[in-house]
């Protein structure tokens, strides 16, 4: 695979953008007519999920998770065995902050090892844009446990430390990354299907009775720029729910929003609108995570309607389209079959070369 063109330039957008170490990046080295993944795949073979991503996507692959292995291979698990000084371990409610080092977070950190071997072995002489994911910070508290069993987002000095830990984990990652593919132009994911619910106040309480009060949507803001920030990459935030908050994470800095598109509302039609004005990448979700057939995917004619529909609604210029639009499944795909999930990779690819060659 090759690097991928250098975009054009959306108004608004400058060409490069200052990274962590004073240089500077392309906002969308994906290029034009791109197509990728959300992160988890089917199955246990890491060998044979990685070789296929890499082949089918190529001008944004990202490195897989697989969830079926167990425990430190979901999105949460491996997130958490990067934390730097947070160990955790898993209880039947989930993931649970723990004393000291154990089983689960060493778990956690070999698996992700493993895939880093083998993104690095089949990267060799490779250059262009890769993405990899990590739980964004307010996914991370929603969901990671304090030692009494309450979500970390219900304590402020609990959900400052996570900011903290995530944006250094971010800086390191992306240097791992670079060092293991010296090619790669690395983009992060970091998914946050949960952030609505923290700025709603709708993540539940261990007892199931109350929720969590909302934060404070200038906190939750500071601390996605703060990540972001951190890794000195092209960030793409990723929600699979509904009400995604475009706004909020276009200021946070976020140069692509992620989203499932049948969620979205006519109500939402000027906040996409927005997004795309200021450059803004959307990577648009066009098929659901959990099918089983492959061969309902063959003709892209319908997703590519979709997409064009919803550019067409608020009165975006198509010209923009093919630059400001990535081709992604709604969601991860570890529930589907593998037959789907490398289908729906290829139906992506399709629409979006599809997209590219008229976006009218």
């Amino acid at each position: 695979m090759n690097a991928a063109a250098a975009p054009g330039t959306a108004p608004g957008t400058a060409t490069d953008t200052a990274d962590g170490d004073g240089g500077s990046f392309d906002p969308r080295p994906w290029g034009s007519a791109a197509a990728t993944g959300i992160g988890s795949m089917p199955g246990t073979d890491v060998r044979e999920t990685a070789r296929m991503v890499l082949e089918t996507l190529p001008a944004l692959p990202f490195l897989p998770e697989l969830p079926a292995r167990g425990p430190g291979a979901d999105m949460l698990g491996r997130t958490i065995g990067l934390l730097p000084d947070l160990h955790a371990r898993v209880e039947p409610s989930g993931w649970r902050i723990a004393d000291r080092p154990g089983r689960d977070s060493r778990r956690a950190r070999d698996r992700f090892s493993e895939d880093l071997d083998t993104l690095e072995e089949f990267t060799q002489g490779w250059s262009g844009a890769l993405k990899v994911s990590v739980v964004g910070p307010w996914t991370l508290a929603a969901t990671l446990e304090r030692r009494n069993g309450e979500a970390m987002v219900g304590d402020h000095g609990a959900r400052r430390d996570l900011v903290a830990a995530l944006a250094e984990t971010a800086g390191e990652l992306v240097g791992t990354l670079r060092r293991r593919v010296p090619g790669a132009s690395p983009v992060l994911q970091l998914d946050e299907p949960s952030v609505v619910s923290v700025l709603t106040g709708r993540v539940p309480t261990a007892s199931g009775y109350r929720t969590h009060r909302a934060v404070d949507r200038q906190e939750v803001e500071e601390g996605l720029r703060r990540v972001i920030d951190a890794a000195g990459v092209p960030v793409v935030v990723h929600s699979c729910a509904p009400e995604v908050p475009f706004a909020l994470l276009r200021r946070a800095g976020a140069h692509g929003v992620s989203f499932d598109l049948s969620l979205i509302t006519e109500r939402e039609y000027d906040a996409v609108a927005e997004s795309v004005e200021a450059g803004t990448t959307l990577f648009i979700g066009v098929l659901p995570g959990d099918g089983a057939d492959p061969t309902e995917l063959s003709d892209p004619g319908a997703t590519v309607m979709g997409v064009r529909s919803l550019w067409r609604n608020p009165g975006l210029p198509p010209a923009l389209l093919p630059e400001l639009v990535v081709v992604t499944p709604a969601c991860g795909l570890a529930g589907a079959s593998p037959a789907y999930a490398r289908a729906a990779l290829a139906h992506c690819v399709r629409a979006a070369r599809s997209l590219a060659d008229n976006p009218e």
